[in-house]
């Protein structure tokens, strides 16, 4: 993959101080982790509308409860910090198809609010300094969570010079958030990367629907998994772990205005993954067949020889050794509690 010339030289960057947005979340919960494990100043900006608080507790960082879309809160968090991954969200084709505005709302204008911000700090450094060289200069950088949805009606592999072709509102938004990131970065010299994550899964994943945490939850209540349709629609699973080290190597990069698909380029069936999260549990399952999700692409799975070449990244765990990871989560205590967290976080450092 041919990466654009302000990408040639992937050196590391300054940045210490990092905004989290939907640090609350799955994602966010081990990412902060992460940060503050490599020595970096986190502040937390999230609305709690789906983040547990208790995924936080007794970490030193600080916490913000604001909404993406107030541009109040959204200045007040932005100003001081060096970058912003921006992870909060409205996340999934079934919410979007439920209220395709609302998914606009979070997803495109809080983005944009953000990116707002973001701009007035570097307009106010700018006029604050005359040294084009100073790392204040440049702005927060941003780091935007993405998805393959804005590729929708693809031939898999996923790759960024595909042309997207979204197929739910949520790719809409999604694309829309990547064009914004491009936009303000070939406009205004922001540091901004989107990456396409693929299905994440791992522990603190208790309150979302996506397949493995549906699959382990339903594993727990009822002793079953029920499939999607036929189960042969497929995936690209990536651990939560894995995905947050391509975050902060795009945090220490100088790359910018650039796409990066961040999956395992590995194609898994659904069915495939019930079978082995049947081998993980240990447990002899019943599998049913429920509808097939409207929106939903028949074949996903992402080429990762970008993110290879431009970041140095490389997924390391297998997908048996993630789920056994998330499943010993799910296992030891019920899902929020001060007990979880711990146990969370010991799954993530082994």
């Amino acid at each position: 993959m041919t990466i654009g010339a302000q990408t040639s030289a992937p050196q590391t960057s300054s940045v210490r101080r990092v905004l989290v947005t939907g640090g609350a979340g799955f994602i966010g919960a081990s990412l902060v982790r992460l940060l503050l494990e490599r020595g970096f100043v986190i502040t937390v900006l999230d609305n709690l509308s789906v983040g547990r608080p208790d995924y936080l507790n007794g970490l030193p960082m600080h916490f913000l409860a604001g909404d993406v879309l107030d541009s109040e809160a959204v200045s007040h968090a932005v100003a001081g910090n060096e970058a912003v991954v921006h992870l909060a969200a409205q996340t999934g084709v079934p919410g979007s198809l439920a209220d395709p505005r609302r998914d606009c709302e979070v997803n495109v204008l809080g983005t944009l609010a953000l990116l707002e911000a973001c701009r007035a700090e570097k307009e106010k450094a700018e006029r604050a300094s005359n040294s084009a060289s100073s790392r204040e200069q440049r702005g927060p950088r941003f780091i935007f969570a993405s998805s393959n949805a804005p590729l929708g009606r693809q031939t898999p592999p996923a790759t960024e010079d595909k042309a997207p072709l979204p197929v739910s509102p949520y790719g809409a938004s999604k694309l829309a958030g990547e064009a914004y990131c491009l936009a303000y970065q070939g406009s205004w010299g922001l540091e901004t990367i989107a990456l396409r994550f693929g299905n994440v899964y791992g522990p603190f994943c208790g309150h979302k629907n996506s397949v493995v945490a549906q699959f382990f939850k339903d594993i727990l209540a009822q002793g079953r998994i029920t499939l999607d349709g036929d189960g042969e629609q497929t995936r690209d699973f990536i651990y939560v772990g894995d995905l947050c080290r391509a975050i902060l190597l795009a945090l220490d990069s100088r790359i910018s205005g650039e796409v990066f698909q961040i999956a395992t380029g590995v194609e898994t069936s659904i069915r495939e993954l019930a079978v082995t999260a049947q081998q993980v549990t240990t447990r002899k399952l019943e599998l049913f067949h429920g509808p097939a999700r409207q929106g939903d692409v028949r074949r996903n799975y992402s080429s990762i020889a970008k993110a290879r070449a431009a970041l140095g990244w490389e997924p390391e765990t297998s997908l048996a050794d993630g789920l056994r990871a998330t499943w010993n989560w799910f296992q030891a205590s019920p899902v929020g509690t001060k007990a979880s967290v711990e146990s969370c976080a010991a799954a993530i450092r082994s």
